[in-house]
């Protein structure tokens, strides 16, 4: 049976994917994290409790082990990579690195978007550290065969929480009682450009057909769905799950970015170096290699799954008043600059 080792696991990609594994039975299982979530699964689990950060730790702990597969879900900067290298060279068939849809050029030069479109975003430090690991990754295939393959997921979610454009640091629960309590709801924009939304287990038969697949070495891969929705249309689709109609305030992404900073909210990258810029993925040359991968959980079901699963899940809805304080500034000053023209 082949071995595959996750570094992380129990986030709302790498779930979805261990437990299609599992189910599938054909891989066995190795995690390896802090210990922090556990009984996620059902199915048998070998747990190493370490720091990946502690790298001569985490190296006895991997001694006399080799794996079919080691997956990066956790590696933000080019020093993260690196160890990850020094660590697994050598000890692994392929190494899959989880970069990010946001990598890709901002501003866009279209919103057309495949894996042969330049990585640059000035926008956002979060990507451009995904930048600088892909850069090193590939640069080790060349120079050294190192088994890379890249995969960059763009918007994906689960059943714990319901995507929106902007949130603050409670997550996105805050934005949907205001839905509920019939509050204006921000939308970026005029909410026209285009977004893409996946849900993780149709992420994980993408990213599942490129374990141990000999022609993703040395290759980067988008993972979506292949549905694109306005954010008004998104929104809106929250609203009909919720049984309300969303009082959609639309404001300015460059605003936004601007009024964030005084309360800690990085919008210029979320939203100007991401959610702001219109994008259409073109998964062709994923689905050559995993002809089975599409959208099987449209988004007016995903948010249906994840606003049943949050009602029965009180650590769900966490309230974020400091959000919702600042929603309301930023409403109210717009409705204030609207007075100025009034005639």
């Amino acid at each position: 049976m082949r071995k595959a080792l996750f570094i992380g696991g129990t986030g709302t990609i790498s779930t979805a994917i261990v437990r299609k594994l599992l189910a599938s039975g054909s891989w066995e299982v190795w995690l390896l994290n802090r210990g922090s979530r556990s009984g996620l699964f059902d199915g048998p689990v070998h747990e190493i409790h370490a720091d990946i950060h502690d790298p001569e730790t985490v190296s006895a702990a991997l001694a006399g082990k080799d794996f079919d597969c080691v997956c990066e879900f956790i590696g933000f900067h080019e020093e993260d990579v690196i160890r990850d290298y020094e660590l697994f060279k050598g000890r692994t068939r392929q190494y899959i690195f989880t970069s990010s849809a946001s990598a890709y050029h901002k501003p866009a030069a279209s919103c057309f978007v495949n894996e042969g479109t330049a990585l640059a975003n000035p926008y956002w430090e979060y990507s451009r550290g995904k930048i600088a690991c892909e850069d090193f990754l590939m640069k080790k295939y060349r120079e050294e065969q190192f088994p890379v393959t890249i995969v960059r997921p763009s918007h994906t979610y689960c059943e714990r929480s319901i995507p929106t454009a902007l949130h603050g640091a409670k997550g996105s629960w805050q934005v949907i009682a205001r839905m509920i309590e019939g509050k204006p709801v921000i939308v970026h924009g005029d909410g026209s450009s285009l977004w893409t939304l996946t849900f993780n287990t149709d992420f994980a038969v993408g990213y599942t057909g490129l374990m141990g697949n000999g022609a993703a070495i040395g290759e980067a891969f988008q993972i979506t769905g292949d549905e694109t929705l306005t954010w008004n249309q998104i929104y809106s689709t929250i609203g009909d799950a919720l049984g309300v109609t969303p009082k959609l305030c639309h404001v300015s992404s460059d605003f936004l970015a601007y009024a964030g900073k005084s309360a800690g909210y990085d919008f210029r990258g979320a939203l100007l170096g991401d959610k702001a810029v219109s994008v259409v993925f073109d998964n062709t040359k994923l689905k050559r290699l995993v002809p089975e991968m599409r959208t099987s959980v449209p988004f007016h079901e995903g948010v249906r799954i994840a606003l049943s699963y949050i009602r029965e899940h009180p650590e769900c809805r966490r309230p974020d008043p400091d959000f919702d304080a600042w929603c309301d500034k930023v409403v109210k000053a717009q409705e204030a600059a609207r007075h100025l023209f009034d005639v």
